[in-house]
């Protein structure tokens, strides 16, 4: 499968990338042998091999939750840029 120049430019513009002709021109052929790599893998025979998620056996390393004294508020926000006295301010960034 050859990864054509269109196909980057969609890539990119759904990782809203902004990419100019000469970076896509250079982009195309590196990303076609990327994915030459990926397509090998179809290749392997993996009948029988067990599903993993991890190259090791992993188990939770969660600790026990504890109460603990908390930050206090002054100290928290004493290097925010912008805060309401009870917690920081952020500019809006969804609807």
């Amino acid at each position: 499968m050859k990864i054509t120049k269109q196909e980057v430019e969609r890539v990119a513009a759904l990782a809203r990338l902004e990419l100019t002709e000469d970076e896509i021109e250079k982009l195309t052929p590196q990303l076609d042998h990327i994915l030459s790599y990926v397509a090998k893998l179809d290749e392997l025979d993996t009948e029988g091999v067990p599903v993993t998620t991890h190259t090791q056996s992993v188990t939770n390393a969660f600790r026990e939750d504890e109460v603990r004294e908390s930050l206090p508020r002054e100290k928290a926000l004493a290097n925010t840029a912008k805060e309401n006295g009870e917690s920081f301010v952020v500019p809006k960034v969804v609807g």
